[in-house]
């Protein structure tokens, strides 16, 4: 079976796994999580000037 990779962009880090965990029809310990980039506040700490920025990967099913 082949790895499953996908990239994920949402507003919080935390909001991008849960829709990388969605996508991929898994769980956390299923999962590895690699983080290509933090979220980036706004002016005066608005959230969503930059989003973050995730690489999950499917661990083998056994």
């Amino acid at each position: 079976m082949e790895k499953k990779i996908i990239e994920v962009e949402a507003i919080t880090v935390e909001e991008a796994i849960k829709k990388a965990l969605k996508m991929l029809d898994a769980k956390k310990n299923e999962v590895t999580i690699e983080v290509l980039k933090e979220e980036h506040k706004g002016l005066f700490g608005m959230e969503g000037a930059e989003k973050a920025k995730i690489k999950a990967t499917l661990k083998a099913r056994k």
